[in-house]
C-alpha cells in the first residue's frame, strides 16, 4: 500500500473539484446576481483576478480537509462519516468564504447573499462529496476484494484464536487483515495443531516488538483464551507502545453489557482499542499550534536565550546545553535538550533523580528549575515533532522500567507527544523518587483522560503563573 499516493488522490481531486466549483459560482454570480443588480447582461470575460482564485480558493479548501483530517486513515475511512466531516467543513468554510470574499459582492437586496452563499455550500458539498465517494469506494473494494491489506499478528493459539482465523478468512467481503502469523501467549497451553498447519507460528508474545517489527505489522487482534485472560491487561499495555491498531475478540459479558460497538454488519465482532485520543482536526491543530508557538518563543527569547547560556556558562564548568535520551511517543527515543542546570559529571555513579537540596544542581541552575527556563531549549524539540507544548513529561528508560513494574499504566502516557509542560508538572513539579512519579503520574493519566485544546491553554497559564512567580519545584 501507498499511503502518500492515496492522499494525493484525495487532495488532486479536492483542488480540481474546489477549483471547478469557485468558476461555476463565478459564472452564477456574473449571470445571475450581478446582471439582475445593473440590469443588463454584464460581461462574463475572465480577469487576473478570476484566475488567482482558482488556484487561491482550492488550496484554501486542501488546507480546511486536511485540518479537519480528511486526509487522515485513507484506507480505514466509514464513508458517513466522511459525509458528516465534509458537511460540517464546508458549512465553515463557506461561512469564512462569505465574509472575507462574498460579503462585498454587488447585491440588489440581502436575498443575494443567501442565495450566493447556499449556491456555493451546494456545489461544493456535492461535489466535494462525490470525488470523496468515489475514492473512498474503489479504495474499499481493493480492501474487499483482497487485492490490498494490514499485515496483521494473530495473538492467540488455540481454540478461539483458530476459529477467528478461520471467520475472519472465509468473509465474502475482506476486512482487511492480512495474517502474517500467530504468537503463543502462555507456554502451559502450547498451540492448536489445526492454527499452525494454516499460518506461521511467529514465537511467544515476549518477542512481540520484533515480530512487529520484522513483519511490519499493522494491526494485532488479541483472541485468547479464558484461562489466558489475565494477562490482558499486559498485553494491551506492551502493544501500546507501539504503532499499530489493537483489537480484541469479545467474551459473552462484553457483548451483554454494550462494550462491543458494530462498526461493520460484514466484520467479525472485535472491541477497537482506540489509539486516537483526540479527533484528527485536534491533532492537526495541536501540531500547528506547536509550531507556531515554538517558533514564536525561538525567535522573540533569543535574547533570553544568549544571557541565559552565557550566565550557565560564566557560573560553572561545563556545556550550556545539557541532552540526553528520553522515550516519547508510542516508546520511540528522542534527544531531549535543557540549559545545564547541574555539574558536570552530576551522574558519574549512575542515574540518579534531583531533589531540593540536591548539592549537584548549581547555584545559577536552582534559578532555572524555579522558574522552568531551564526547559526553554524544549521549543526546539516540539519544532522538529518529538515533543508538544503539553503533554505527560518525557523520563529515561531506567525510569520507565522501575515505574511499570509498580504502575503498568504508565505505559499509556506513551499514546501522546511528551510536553514541556504537563498537567503533573504544573500539579505536582520535579519528581525526587519513583513513587513521586507514579504520584505525577495519575495527574498526567488524567489529562489523557481529559485532553482538549482548551485544558492545554488553561495548563500553559498555570505554567506561566508558576515562571513569573518562582514556584517551580
Amino acid at each position: 500500500m501507498n499511503k502518500s499516493r492515496e492522499i494525493a488522490k484525495y487532495i488532486i481531486a479536492d483542488f480540481i473539484l474546489s477549483s471547478g466549483v469557485w468558476a461555476l459560482f463565478w459564472l452564477f454570480r456574473k449571470i445571475y446576481i450581478e446582471s439582475q443588480k445593473f440590469g443588463y447582461r454584464v460581461s462574463i470575460q475572465p480577469d487576473r483576478k478570476f484566475f488567482e482564485a482558482l488556484i487561491i480558493i482550492p488550496v484554501f479548501w486542501v488546507l480546511m480537509h486536511a485540518l479537519a483530517g480528511l486526509y487522515a486513515n485513507v484506507y480505514r475511512k466509514s464513508r458517513v462519516a466522511e459525509l458528516k466531516q465534509i458537511f460540517i467543513v464546508d458549512i465553515i468554510g463557506v461561512v469564512i468564504l462569505f465574509f472575507t470574499l462574498i460579503l462585498n459582492d454587488s447585491i440588489i437586496d440581502y436575498h443575494s447573499y443567501y442565495l450566493s452563499v447556499s449556491t456555493l455550500f451546494t456545489l461544493q458539498f456535492l461535489t466535494t462529496s462525490i470525488g470523496h465517494l468515489v475514492i473512498t469506494t474503489l479504495t474499499n473494494n481493493r480492501i474487499h476484494n483482497r487485492k490490498i491489506g494490514f499485515n496483521t499478528v494473530l495473538v492467540g493459539s488455540n481454540q478461539k484464536a483458530f476459529q477467528l482465523f478461520e471467520e475472519m478468512e472465509k468473509q465474502r467481503k475482506s476486512s482487511g487483515n492480512k495474517f502474517v502469523g500467530f504468537v503463543h501467549v502462555d507456554n502451559s497451553n502450547g498451540f492448536s495443531a489445526e492454527l499452525s498447519t494454516k499460518l506461521q507460528h511467529l514465537g511467544e508474545f515476549d518477542a512481540i516488538r520484533d515480530i512487529i517489527i520484522k513483519k511490519q505489522a499493522q494491526e494485532v487482534i488479541i483472541a485468547i483464551e479464558s484461562s489466558e485472560h489475565k494477562y490482558i491487561e499486559s498485553i494491551v499495555n506492551t502493544l501500546g507502545d507501539y504503532d499499530v491498531i489493537i483489537k480484541v475478540i469479545p467474551d459473552m459479558y462484553d457483548i451483554l453489557t454494550g462494550s462491543v460497538r458494530l462498526v461493520s454488519i460484514l466484520d467479525a465482532p472485535l472491541i477497537v482499542v482506540s489509539r486516537d485520543i483526540m479527533p484528527p482536526w485536534q491533532r492537526v491543530f495541536k501540531r500547528l499550534f506547536d509550531i507556531v508557538v515554538s517558533l514564536f518563543f525561538l525567535l522573540i527569547l533569543s535574547p533570553a536565550y544568549l544571557i541565559i547560556g552565557l550566565i550557565t556558562k560564566l557560573t560553572s564548568k561545563g556545556p550550556i546545553i545539557y541532552s540526553q535520551e528520553r522515550i516519547g511517543l508510542h516508546g520511540k527515543p528522542f534527544t531531549i535538550y535543557k540549559f545545564r542546570s547541574m555539574f558536570i559529571d552530576a551522574e558519574k555513579h549512575g542515574p540518579s533523580l534531583s531533589s531540593e537540596t540536591d548539592n549537584r544542581i548549581t547555584p545559577f541552575g536552582k534559578f532555572m528549575r524555579k522558574t522552568r527556563i531551564d526547559e526553554l531549549p524544549q521549543f526546539y524539540n516540539v519544532l522538529t515533532g518529538d515533543m508538544s507544548i503539553v503533554g505527560p513529561r518525557p523520563e529515561r528508560e531506567f525510569y520507565i522500567n522501575q515505574i511499570i513494574l509498580k504502575a503498568p499504566g504508565y505505559r499509556h502516557l506513551n499514546k501522546v507527544k511528551p510536553g514541556i509542560t504537563s498537567w503533573g508538572q504544573v500539579k505536582y513539579g520535579y519528581a525526587e523518587n519513583v513513587d513521586q512519579m507514579i504520584e505525577r503520574m495519575k495527574y498526567d493519566l488524567l489529562y489523557i483522560e481529559n485532553i482538549s485544546f482548551l485544558l492545554d491553554v488553561r495548563i500553559l497559564i498555570y505554567t506561566v503563573l508558576i515562571m513569573f512567580q518562582g514556584r517551580g519545584k
